[in-house]
C-alpha cells in the first residue's frame, strides 16, 4: 500500500473543499484551485479530512494513489500558505528590477529581457540580484520560475546567470593557459 497514498490530509480553517464529477475544487485565501482526477481513485471528504482510496491494486491504481494525493495536498497547502521559488542572479552588469507589472532584466544581452505577472503568479524583487516567484498553484510557481531561468542559465565557468538560491552549479576548470609543451 502506498504509504504517502494512505495518509489523511487535513483541510485547515478557512478552506473549503469540495469533490464532484471527478473534479477537486479547493478554496482558500489565497485562491482557488481546481484539479481533475483520475476516474479510479476514490475521494472521501469528512470531518475536515480528506482521504484517497484505490480500487484495488493493479499497478496503474497503485502509481495513481499516491499522486493523487500529493496533487490534492499541495493544492490544500497553496491556497492557504503559498508557494515560492527564489533566483539569483549573478553577472557583472546582471540586474534586475519591478517595473509596473513587469520585471525587466538586463542580462548581458544588447537589449532588456521584460516577463510580466500573470494573474496567478507574482514576481518581486527586493535586490537587484534576486527574484522571488510566488504563488498558489505550485506547477505553474515552478514552470514559470523554470522559464525565467531559462532566459540566461549559469555558465559552469564562472557561474554567471540565473539559478535558483539552493541550486549548487558544478564549476569547470577552463583552460590550462600557458606552460604547455616546449
Amino acid at each position: 500500500m502506498s504509504r504517502i497514498g494512505r495518509k489523511p490530509i487535513n483541510i485547515p480553517a478557512g478552506v473549503d473543499a469540495k469533490f464532484e464529477n471527478g473534479v477537486m475544487t479547493v478554496k482558500g485565501p489565497k485562491g482557488t484551485l481546481t484539479q481533475k482526477v483520475h476516474k479510479n481513485m476514490i475521494i472521501k471528504i469528512e470531518n475536515g479530512v480528506i482521504t484517497v482510496e484505490r480500487p484495488n491494486d493493479d499497478k496503474e491504481n497503485r502509481s495513481l494513489h499516491g499522486l493523487t494525493r500529493s496533487l490534492i495536498a499541495n493544492m490544500i497547502e497553496g491556497v492557504t500558505h503559498g508557494f515560492k521559488k527564489q533566483l539569483e542572479v549573478n553577472g557583472v552588469g546582471y540586474r534586475v528590477q519591478k517595473k509596473g507589472k513587469d520585471l525587466v532584466m538586463n542580462l548581458g544581452f544588447s537589449h532588456q529581457v521584460i516577463v510580466s505577472d500573470t494573474d496567478d503568479i507574482t514576481i518581486e524583487a527586493p535586490t537587484p540580484n534576486l527574484i522571488i516567484i510566488s504563488g498558489a498553484d505550485k506547477q505553474k510557481v515552478g514552470q514559470f520560475a523554470a522559464e525565467v531561468r531559462e532566459k540566461r542559465p549559469p555558465e559552469p565557468y564562472k557561474g554567471k546567470g540565473i539559478k535558483y538560491a539552493d541550486e549548487v552549479i558544478r564549476r569547470k576548470e577552463g583552460k590550462a593557459g600557458k606552460g604547455g609543451k616546449k
